[in-house]
């Protein structure tokens, strides 16, 4: 019988006691809980009542004595009620703001923006540090290779500008004339007598005010461009489901491109696009056997030049050399590890480096992070690895967010274009990679390479802007501080009455 709330399922004695009248005892309840004297609640009273006349009173039952192997039975039974899970430990608060801060809509926007702005103003004043001495070898003014670098910096910004602002309906419509026309003036290059040799490599052309255009640059970025739209219209059609509809025309068009750039000898720019190439057809999802057959061939091509071209074995065996080696073969390599080692935690100071008084070759463009380090020491380096990885992980993001085709496969490929070229051209500077004659993006002197780079930042930006998300906070942004200026000034503004 329950005795209330409190106190169901509780063993309950009831003693009524009355004069002459012998004891009376009731149990109510089934329970090892005891409860404390007192009075019994109402039901059970009522019932006492009713047997003694008198007032019950109520005498708990002593709990059941446990034994140790109940009390080990209680233990290990499973506590009652649901069970919470583990608490995960909480991240520092200063993390979970940077998590907040990045998972914001125009993140991408703002460090796209800004990284590679700091890395063309931040290149700019690398350029005129390490080309002074280098200008005047050859008899040139100091900053002959400055204001050529400055020159096309004012160009890379205005395409900057153009990029961000182009409709994607018109970028998609100039791929393919943007094609022909590179390979056009690849062709162009290896006619004699137009294209210009440098350094043994035939990759140049002589333009109006000495400025030499080098069409392998805009090569990568016509590729990229091509192959995101070709693959995003076969991808509206359903065809990147079928090998050959996957493979033809994109990879014919980049044999062409590659066997273009060979003739001129420079088989270092052709590894950037292999690794575009590799990027689109990873984003349209290409088999896993497909990227297995194209590596082997891929590695067993580069064998095949690398052997054929003695100077390209001398590079692969520089590789971690730390003495010039006979005939001063490795003398490139191991100077730049000096000029690295030599500039400590801050560097020797802007404009102070050593290497650069003719013992490293190539101190503006290839070998610049070499300088870098020098000058503005191991603070230095890192702060350019840095932004360059912010950069890398904005395209990274932009592409894994957007929901368009051609967005996705062209983010994608320039992210890979650029963040390929950052580690071959540092792995060669740190003695890792064999130098391959490719500059750093953004940083080397090189006027060709800065206008396609920063284009194809400025068509990052546009892809970034395009998000849904970051277009609703743009719309909402601009007229909030438009609508605080105008409320402002209203406040301030004399109204005439009294």
């Amino acid at each position: 019988m329950p005795v209330g709330r409190g106190h169901q399922r509780c063993p309950v004695r009831v003693r009524a006691v009355e004069p002459g009248v012998r004891v009376r005892t009731w149990r109510i309840g089934a329970s090892d809980r005891p409860v404390p004297g007192g009075l019994l609640p109402a039901g059970a009273a009522g019932i006492a009542l009713r047997k003694t006349g008198r007032p019950a009173q109520v005498k708990a039952a002593p709990a059941p004595r446990r034994t140790p192997a109940k009390k080990a039975a209680g233990k290990a039974r499973a506590p009652r009620g649901p069970q919470r899970p583990p608490r995960r430990p909480r991240a520092p608060r200063f993390v979970r703001r940077l998590k907040r801060t990045w998972d914001r809509p125009l993140t991408a926007y703002y460090v796209l923006l800004g990284t590679g702005l700091l890395l063309a103003l931040l290149g700019l004043v690398m350029v005129f540090s390490a080309s002074q001495i280098q200008a005047l070898r050859w008899g040139l003014p100091a900053t002959y290779y400055f204001h050529k670098q400055l020159l096309a910096a004012i160009g890379g910004a205005v395409l900057l500008v153009i990029a961000m602002r182009m409709p994607l309906r018109l970028l998609r419509a100039l791929t393919y004339p943007f094609l022909v026309v590179t390979v056009g003036l690849l062709v162009l290059v290896q006619v004699p007598g137009i294209g210009v040799e440098v350094n043994g490599n035939t990759n140049w052309l002589d333009v109006a005010g000495g400025f030499r255009l080098q069409p392998s640059e805009f090569a990568k970025l016509a590729l990229v461009l091509w192959g995101a739209d070709l693959l995003a219209r076969k991808g509206d059609r359903g065809l990147l489901g079928q090998m050959r509809h996957l493979l033809i025309p994109l990879v014919p068009g980049a044999l062409l491109v590659y066997g273009l750039v060979m003739l001129g000898g420079d088989m270092g720019t052709v590894i950037i696009p292999t690794v575009i190439l590799f990027a689109l057809l990873w984003l349209a999802g290409a088999p896993t056997r497909l990227f297995t057959g194209v590596l082997v061939t891929a590695a067993g091509l580069a064998a095949l030049f690398m052997a054929a071209a003695p100077h390209r074995m001398d590079r692969l065996a520089c590789v971690g050399a730390t003495e010039p080696g006979d005939g001063d073969r490795c003398w490139q390599a191991v100077h730049g590890i000096y000029a690295l080692a030599s500039g400590g935690w801050f560097g020797s100071g802007l404009g102070a480096s050593v290497e650069k008084w003719g013992e490293l070759p190539e101190p503006h463009t290839d070998f610049i992070f070499a300088i870098t380090g020098e000058e503005l020491g191991l603070a230095g380096t890192l702060s350019v690895l840095a932004l360059f990885a912010a950069l890398g992980y904005a395209g990274i993001r932009v592409a894994g967010r957007t929901e368009d085709p051609f967005v996705r496969y062209a983010a994608g490929g320039v992210t890979a274009w650029i963040m390929t070229q950052v580690v071959i051209n540092i792995g060669a500077v740190l003695g890792l990679l064999p130098i391959a004659g490719v500059p750093l993006p953004l940083f080397s002197y090189g006027g060709s390479a800065l206008l396609s780079t920063m284009f194809a930042v400025g068509l990052l930006i546009a892809f970034a802007r395009s998000d849904p998300a970051a277009g609703a906070a743009l719309a909402m942004r601009k007229p909030g501080l438009i609508g605080k200026s105008m409320r402002r000034r209203a406040k301030k503004a004399p109204s005439g009455e009294r």
